[in-house]
């Protein structure tokens, strides 16, 4: 289980990194990803990138690198998740061994100097790690390169309730009159979702229940309300930060993309029906556009070293970029499978005895979503959704 602190750190980082990229255009990231690598240089660094790095952490420098294993240790244990960590190294390069030691086993490659060769076998790591869906590395190495520490996470799950595809025309919004293929399913648990009240509007969010301990939360908030708003306070919702309303309790037009109504029913009970689009989104990131949220602004310049606990030469942080792709399917989040089920003509049935509420809920414009590791409520993967 990852340590409450550490999923509190890494969900703040998610929501303000979230804030400050998220734009017109769709995108995805995973502070998860960045986290343990900066915690894995906090401890070893000096100075004022020592500094930085802990305070863009959010934990103390002296404990970083301990934290940072251990949440790595605890993504490569969880169902559905796996997590790998790298380093490779000029073999001149006096890494010091305690150093060395506190890291993760079996990480360490050597760089040759043969830069082609090198960024070969890098880029073969990062399809190993994510099943091919990062194809290379998002940076390449020259000449002046003497280590790379690297990270990957694979997320993925299937549906316990898979979706119905169909074609979909939206009649309002920035996708109005464009033909998309929808994903569709109800079903009677209509506390999936909650309306949380936000300083920013009411903000819709589904959970969307993988069978193997992961979720995807759907945020839609107000048309007005831009991207990174929805995806910053749908990341504080995950804490409880608003007051929120769910299910039976739910109104007609109580949240975006919400409707309830009543309708024939043959045992009463609610029903939630929920209609969003299936997805793919693809991004890469340069850290280093964003350094102070990263804490890398010091270790960045190249004059002097700010690693002294980790090597004897003087190191400093290069480049700093991430990959990241997110695919949202009728099955899964990441997961592709074909199932069929043939139906065949029955009696008529009796006529309905019973009225029951019916909450439709539509994301057919553009959304957020959060990859949630359910029992530790760490966010796993955050994304905005411009096109279906």
């Amino acid at each position: 289980m990852v340590a409450a602190r550490t999923v509190r750190a890494v969900n703040d980082m998610t929501a303000r990194w979230a804030h400050e990229v998220v734009g017109e255009r769709g995108t995805v990231l995973t502070a998860a990803g960045v986290w343990p690598l900066l915690a894995l240089l906090a401890g070893p660094a000096a100075g004022p990138a020592r500094k930085e790095l802990a305070e863009a952490l959010g934990t103390d420098a002296e404990h970083a690198v301990g934290e940072g294993g251990a949440l790595l240790a605890a993504l490569a244990a969880a169902d559905g998740v796996d997590a790998a960590v790298a380093l490779w190294a000029r073999r001149t390069l006096a890494l010091r061994p305690a150093w060395l030691e506190s890291l993760p086993d079996g990480l360490r490659g050597e760089l040759t100097g043969d830069t082609a060769a090198d960024q070969g076998a890098m880029d073969a790591w990062a399809r190993r790690h994510t099943e091919g869906l990062i194809e290379r590395m998002p940076v390449r190495i020259g000449p002046g390169t003497v280590l790379v520490l690297a990270s990957a996470l694979l997320v993925r799950t299937t549906w316990e309730e898979p979706f119905r595809e169909g074609p979909s025309r939206p009649s309002e919004g920035p996708w109005a009159g464009r033909e998309l293929t929808a994903l569709s399913r109800s079903g009677t648990d209509v506390e999936q979702v909650r309306v949380h009240g936000t300083p920013a509007g009411p903000l819709t969010a589904v959970r969307v229940a993988g069978d193997n301990g992961l979720d995807v939360h759907l945020l839609l908030g107000e048309p007005a309300v831009p991207g990174n708003e929805v995806l910053r306070h749908g990341v504080a919702a995950l804490d409880g930060a608003y007051p929120a309303v769910s299910g039976a309790a739910l109104t007609d037009a109580a949240g975006p993309g919400l409707r309830v109504t009543t309708v024939p029913s043959y045992d009463g009970a609610p029903c939630l029906d929920l209609t969003t689009t299936r997805f793919t989104v693809d991004a890469e990131h340069d850290l280093l556009d964003r350094a102070e949220l990263f804490g890398l602004v010091t270790a960045t310049d190249a004059s002097r070293g700010h690693f002294p606990g980790m090597c004897e030469q003087p190191l400093a942080v290069s480049e700093a970029r991430q990959a990241a792709t997110a695919t949202f399917g009728p099955l899964g989040f990441r997961a592709a499978a074909v199932t069929m089920v043939p139906f065949g003509l029955g009696s008529v049935p009796p006529p309905p005895p019973y009225r029951a509420q019916q909450i439709s809920a539509r994301y057919d414009r553009p959304f957020g979503f959060l990859a949630v590791h359910r029992a530790s409520g760490l966010v796993l993967a955050a994304g905005w959704v411009t096109e279906p």
